[in-house]
């Protein structure tokens, strides 16, 4: 039986955190061999096939890992324990067109889907909640990143000093090119570009430290931020990549899960 091949992101002990790899699943083509996403075009039978295989591995039920349908905004979504009692069509509603998920809810894994853009857990540890952000370039220049950050202060009360963070696989900034309108909008956001650009030919941007930036702006301690990697690009026998393969390609899954205590 084939088995999801997972990197694991080590917060803090009763905490899950991880990133699918390529491998271990049923895709073909393009989505070979692990995806979860249902969004991206590939077969329905293998997409579920993984997910089976991915709460098998997980230890947790198909039903209580929650995946949002993004769009490259700044929508955060709070998951609480009656998200689970409602109609599947009414937990669709919910996650569609949002791009962060966090929840105190333990055995239930959120998680968002990436394949260049930057996953980024965040985990309370005074509170036990987390948070699981997706940031493309467009949602970094939404600041996405601190948005999560505020909506968990306004949901479980974090302080920021309490919070770790996973900054996982996605693009370097050797490989996002970017035109300079691209650069345009980051520059008119307010973000620093003399720590977060550079040109090569054409303007070269570095969404990881954007976003570790975000975060120390946001209240974290440097040294509570982890930038794990790798580059998704660079390592595309790995990890999914839309610069590499199109976004007719499978998506990597970064999720995290709070353990019973």
């Amino acid at each position: 039986m084939a088995e999801p091949v997972l990197r694991y992101h080590g917060i803090t002990p009763g905490v899950v955190a991880f990133s699918t790899t390529r491998h271990g699943g049923y895709s073909r083509g393009n989505y070979a061999e692990f995806n979860i996403n249902q969004h991206c075009g590939d077969a329905p039978e293998d997409t579920q096939r993984n997910l089976c295989l991915l709460c098998r591995k997980l230890n947790i039920k198909p039903g209580r890992l929650v995946m949002p349908h993004q769009t490259h905004g700044t929508e955060v979504r709070q998951i609480a324990e009656e998200f689970f009692s409602l109609p599947q069509p009414t937990r669709r509603l919910l996650l569609e067109g949002v791009d962060a998920v966090m929840t105190d809810v333990q055995e239930t894994c959120i998680g968002v889907s990436t394949a260049d853009c930057i996953p980024i857990l965040l985990y309370d540890t005074d509170h036990r909640a987390a948070c699981a952000v997706h940031a493309g370039w467009r949602g970094t220049v939404g600041r996405i990143a601190r948005k999560a950050v505020a909506a968990m202060q306004a949901a479980y009360s974090t302080r920021p000093q309490s919070l770790r963070a996973v900054i996982g696989p996605g693009i370097s900034a050797d490989a996002f090119e970017v035109g300079d309108e691209v650069y345009a909008k980051f520059a008119q956001a307010g973000f620093d570009m003399g720590r977060i650009s550079r040109r090569t030919g054409k303007w070269h941007i570095d969404l990881w430290e954007c976003n570790r930036l975000e975060l120390v702006e946001a209240g974290l301690p440097p040294a509570a931020i982890s930038v794990t990697g790798p580059c998704t690009y660079s390592h595309a026998d790995e990890y999914f990549s839309a610069r590499r393969f199109g976004t007719a390609s499978g998506r990597i899954f970064t999720g995290i899960i709070i353990r019973n205590s």
